[in-house]
């Protein structure tokens, strides 16, 4: 970690025209991190110190820096973080103006650094070496590996590899370097207890080009996976961890990842698989991938053409009750059964595949599929058509979204509603539907859009 001070007092101290009058300044405000602080990915040694190189772009990196995520006590303060691709280890560079207490202290960022990066964190020297010295570590982590097999697309990279190791040795001392970027990027994240049994990690890696590194392999991404157990004698797959690097995202890698973990499922007859806390991206990748699974198994065809033909048929603009879309127990049993998708996730894809064979130009069509979702929210937010079951929708402004967030709350059992301290007045009622509605809309975008992938993936699948 290198500091850099611009400029300096000398000259000032010897040019009495110069010298600071003596005032009563304001307490300082601070710097967010956010603001200050960059990080970039050094694929080589010659982009350390350069701002050209792929930068990445943190959830946030205030929440660092205490309750306010301030930096406290700099004057144009600049950090410059880069890791490296080949060994990820970090270096940082700071660079001030000068440093006074404006009432607030002088925030010491070293061990905030430390706590971010922890060992990785080293001096530019030290860092630069690592590119040579450590150019073959992804190699030694993939020796005690099992390669997956898993269905490529037309457009996948065949020179990458999904590398399967168990989180333990090398291993888990390269998750431990992993643990800084997820940090940076996957918001609410936490390092995994690896000395727990059951972990492994999926490692997506490719060969690299001779003139374009020293390594034999890129690491691009990796999954950290959890087998449990399920009574009475199957296991569970939960998918704990997935992160593609900055530099290589958007090409493919996070599916790769998940295919993998769906190809290693289906072989070992685990009982199901689950995804920790899912990032709506990550959601939406995945719910692509089942939907693309789910359009070439046979037995979901004949069940799913009923529901379309019954949404085609049915006017439910004046309906007296709702049309349920939910499939058959043994269908989704079946699903699991064979393609590993748990419950939860099969009926959000089931929906996706309704949609999906409707015509997005019948109007009457598509109104009957948004009533079947606004029932079926409506349902797990306030209960059965039969009352509300005591539950109550309120406005309540949160950090965030003030505007559009709400909360549900249960009257006592058995109790009259009107007799409770709350009571829903022609207004909250308003409030209610309109927030409904919202949550709805905002289901049926992310609907839409799941729809639109699987069908500009899939369309030799949709014609079969």
């Amino acid at each position: 970690m290198a500091l850099k001070q611009k400029g300096s007092s000398d000259a000032a101290a010897a040019d009495p025209s110069k010298r600071r009058r003596v005032g009563f300044a304001g307490i300082d405000a601070g710097t967010e991190a956010n603001e200050c602080m960059q990080v970039f990915i050094a694929r080589n040694p010659d982009d350390v110190g350069s701002e050209d190189c792929t930068s990445i772009e943190p959830f946030d990196l205030n929440h660092f820096f205490g309750e306010d995520g301030k930096i406290y006590g700099y004057t144009d303060l600049k950090i410059n973080v880069w890791i490296s691709a080949i060994s990820l280890h970090a270096y940082a560079e700071i660079s001030f103006k000068e440093t006074s207490d404006g009432g607030k202290g002088i925030t010491d960022l070293k061990p905030v650094l430390q706590n971010i990066f922890g060992e990785n964190l080293v001096e530019k020297d030290e860092f630069l070496e690592t590119f040579s010295k450590e150019c073959h570590y992804i190699s030694e982590v993939m020796k005690n590996g099992t390669s997956i097999k898993h269905n490529a697309s037309n457009e996948d990279d065949l020179a990458v590899e999904i590398v399967r190791v168990e989180l333990q040795g090398a291993a888990a001392f390269l998750y431990s370097r992993l643990i800084s970027l997820v940090l940076l990027l996957v918001e609410g994240s936490t390092p995994i207890d690896i000395t727990e049994d059951g972990w492994e990690m999926l490692l997506a890696v490719k060969k690299a080009a001779p003139e374009s590194s020293a390594s034999k392999f890129q690491l691009l991404g990796f999954a950290a996976v959890h087998h449990f157990y399920h009574y009475p004698e199957s296991t569970r797959l939960r998918i704990s961890q997935i992160l593609v690097l900055p530099p290589y995202q958007g090409e493919g890698h996070g599916r790769r990842l998940l295919e993998s973990i769906n190809s290693i499922a289906e072989s070992e007859n685990i009982y199901d698989v689950t995804i920790e806390d899912p990032s709506d991206y990550l959601q939406y990748v995945r719910s692509s991938i089942d939907c693309l699974r789910l359009l070439t198994f046979e037995p979901i065809k004949p069940v799913l053409g009923d529901m379309v033909l019954s949404l085609e048929e049915t006017n439910l603009s004046k309906r007296t009750r709702s049309l349920v879309m939910v499939p058959p127990a043994d269908l989704a049993e079946t699903v699991r059964l064979k393609l590993k998708i748990n419950k939860k996730q099969f009926l959000r894809c089931w929906e996706i595949l309704i949609y999906q064979h409707l015509d997005s130009e019948d109007r009457k069509c598509i109104d009957n599929f948004r009533a079947c979702i606004y029932d079926r929210t409506k349902g797990e937010l306030l209960g059965g058509a039969s009352g509300t079951n005591g539950k109550r929708l309120l406005q309540m402004a949160t950090s965030y979204d003030e505007d559009s967030s709400f909360a549900v709350y249960w009257t006592k059992e058995g109790a009259d509603a009107d007799d409770q301290t709350v009571e829903q007045q022609p207004e909250d009622l308003k409030v209610q539907e309109q927030q409904l509605n919202e949550l709805v809309d905002n289901q049926m975008e992310e609907i839409v859009e799941v729809a639109k992938n699987v069908r500009s993936r899939g369309k030799d699948k949709l014609a079969a």
